[in-house]
């Protein structure tokens, strides 16, 4: 992409968002649709490149990101922007560098102290289990004996405790064992790729993705501000989602209660976004993830006063925020990656065409598809194929 050497003028400056897939791309129509410049930063995604909101876009490098970062600063003027990561690495990065970067930046990120509890599952977990807030049984397997002395009902699932680098394992968000046999075979590929201290075992919760759901929120030391309540009525791959496909709001206390006591507890600012599956076997709704950035269906509930990543920006310029809970009976839609969730639901049995139809009920919010930014629609597919292709090629 083109970038000219210059000076960025501006009252209030631009942003810098990290991450140049469906997520970037939703922030950077947030702000750019309000005058405000953006850059983006892309990795192996490059979507939000293409918006005509995008001011300007570069590769994140893979390394020295932190002086990346410092240098962009330095050779634009890009002083007291404010940063977004869309990932849970560029999220870390920000976080662990908070009193570097802070000198030149405004960063939408706790510092690690903070951050850490949502970065590592394990200490996710422990600040449930502080909280007494119900959460899956879990172990933490020190060595291949502890699985084969585990006792614990099948099917059990592998997960990673932190989301780092590029793998299968990583990628698939977790792996199912169906018996012991399986569970030690898919062990023993999982710390072929990331250290032993980071493999999971984790008991699976019956349901789908009608079983998850979400609370979402801009904070400010604890306290949410604007607010979401979200079921993921479908996702991609439809046992173990590794994002969602639809979604809508909905009311559900008991999670705003529970997802408030951990952001309480934190004392957490900024987006946040916390995962919850109810349990049918006991009815109750248990953690599962704290995601510390933007998260996938961020716009669901822009034209509600939940436009998030502008409510971020004013929070971030010290401009005052109104307290908001955004309606229930909202959807949100990935058209690409639903239309794989709908196939495999109606080969499950699990989904109608007539159900599938009805859930296009308006309001209705696409990840993608925009009359004012028509591009990012377009080029869509062919930047999907060229990264599974890629991918494939490692």
């Amino acid at each position: 992409m083109r970038v000219k050497r210059q000076s960025v003028q501006g009252t209030r400056g631009g942003a810098i968002v990290i991450g140049g897939d469906y997520r970037g791309l939703g922030v950077v129509r947030s702000l750019g649709r309000r005058g405000i410049p953006v850059w983006v930063l892309t990795d192996n995604h490059r979507l939000a490149a293409f918006s005509r909101y995008a001011t300007r876009s570069l590769p994140w490098p893979e390394t020295d990101q932190v002086n990346f970062l410092l240098a962009l600063c330095a050779q634009y003027s890009l002083d007291s922007w404010v940063v977004i990561p869309t990932g849970d690495e560029a999220a870390a990065l920000l976080s662990r560098h908070h009193a570097v970067l802070k000198a030149r930046l405004k960063l939408t990120v706790p510092t690690w102290d903070v951050l850490r509890y949502a970065y590592d599952k394990r200490l996710t977990y422990r600040l449930a289990a502080d909280l007494n807030l119900a959460y899956p049984w879990t172990c933490y397997p020190q060595e291949r004996a502890d699985l084969e002395n585990l006792h614990a009902p099948f099917p059990v699932i592998l997960k990673p405790a932190i989301k780092e680098g590029f793998n299968s394992f990583v990628h698939d968000k977790a792996w199912e064992a169906r018996d012991r046999a399986a569970l030690l075979d898919l062990y023993d590929q999982a710390t072929a790729m990331v250290p032993r201290d980071l493999v999971m075992a984790q008991e699976m919760i019956p349901g789908d993705g009608t079983t998850q759901f979400s609370y979402a929120a801009l904070c400010k030391d604890g306290e949410p501000l604007v607010s979401i309540v979200a079921r993921r009525t479908r996702q991609y791959p439809t046992d173990f989602g590794r994002s969602s496909t639809f979604v809508e709001s909905v009311d559900q206390p008991q999670v705003e209660k529970i997802s408030r006591a951990l952001l309480a507890a934190l004392g957490y600012t900024g987006l946040v976004e916390i995962e919850f599956k109810r349990d049918p076997r006991d009815g109750e709704y248990k953690l599962l993830d704290i995601n510390p950035r933007v998260w996938g269906w961020h716009t669901l509930g822009r034209r509600f006063g939940g436009d998030f990543a502008y409510l971020l920006w004013q929070l971030m310029q010290g401009e005052p925020v109104t307290e908001t809970r955004v309606p229930a009976g909202l959807h949100w839609v990935r058209g690409i990656t639903d239309i794989a969730a709908v196939a495999q639901e109606m080969r499950q049995g699990r989904l109608s065409l007539g159900g599938y139809l009805r859930s296009f009920q308006r309001p209705l919010e696409s990840a993608i598809f925009a009359f004012d930014d028509l591009l990012p629609a377009l080029i869509e597919a062919p930047l999907l194929a060229q990264l599974a292709l890629r991918r494939k090629a490692l």
